[in-house]
């Protein structure tokens, strides 16, 4: 099997996959912004945004691990390009977006079928990590947002990893869209309920009405089409529950990680 070049290396996800293909002891290359990123593989400075970086990190790549940076296409169309001339094969970590929602992940596949690339797409839905976004209001008890009924099967992110792994590393995948979940549908309130278990804290959920939370995301984010969206997409997983799927099972044989699993993981990020 030919060296594997993995982008957004110290990532939540990228940093498994570079773990176990490690671990697996396969030619793996990881694609930095920091050199002193400490990994136990080759690691090459780079950055997605300056194509000009990634072409020394292709010499001798089969096969690329892409997660695409940022909330815009940018120069996605150059990176894709370059990867075609160096690679064989690409994994893209996309995402599994509701409905009418606007995306450029994409956009980015749109790039890569037309690539010539051998390729497979990765859509997970909600990430368990993005509930450490709520460790500071765990700690004080109280996590006050909107749509506490918003109901998703949240991810491992050490799942999504083994599937891009496994992926990588054996036939059969090309052309294969796989959109990945945690085991169980939670809603938000639930989340909190769960973690507060988990990590010994009287946690509890307060909804917080959109107009509110609205106001917040603005002070935070800055860009009205992302504010919306994501009401939009958090106010429709109330209606309109998120779907558990089997892929982690199917392709890995066991079954996925539950989100109490994640907690345990994580219970120091939260205490």
């Amino acid at each position: 099997m030919g060296k594997i070049l993995v982008t957004g290396a110290t990532g939540n996800v990228g940093r498994h996959v570079i773990s176990q293909l490690a671990e697996a002891g396969l030619d793996v290359r990881a694609f930095v912004r920091n050199p002193k990123a400490g990994f136990p593989v080759e690691t090459v400075q780079g950055d997605l945004t300056v194509p000009e970086t990634l072409e020394p990190a292709l010499k001798d790549v089969e096969s690329v691990f892409l997660l695409w940076p940022g909330f815009t296409l940018g120069n996605a169309a150059e990176v894709v390009t370059t990867i075609a001339e160096h690679a064989r094969r690409v994994v893209y970590l996309s995402a599994n977006v509701p409905d009418g929602s606007p995306t450029h992940y994409y956009e980015v596949e749109r790039l890569i079928r037309h690539s010539g690339l051998g390729w497979t797409f990765l859509r997970p839905g909600g990430f368990s990590a993005n509930t450490l976004g709520w460790a500071e209001r765990i700690r004080q008890g109280v996590v006050r947002e909107p749509y506490g009924q918003a109901s998703r099967p949240l991810i491992h992110e050490k799942d999504v990893a083994a599937v891009a792994v496994h992926v990588l590393t054996s036939a059969g995948h090309n052309g294969a869209t796989y959109v990945l979940s945690g085991p169980e549908q939670l809603t938000s309130a639930e989340q909190v309920r769960v973690i507060g278990e988990v990590v010994g804290r009287a946690a509890r959920w307060e909804e917080q009405p959109p107009e509110e939370a609205r106001e917040e995301l603005m002070a935070t984010w800055g860009d009205p089409a992302v504010v919306e969206s994501a009401l939009r997409a958090w106010a429709g997983f109330v209606t309109r529950p998120e779907q558990a799927t089997d892929t982690v099972r199917r392709l890995l044989g066991r079954p996925a990680l539950t989100f109490r699993e994640w907690v345990r993981d994580h219970a120091a990020d939260f205490r």
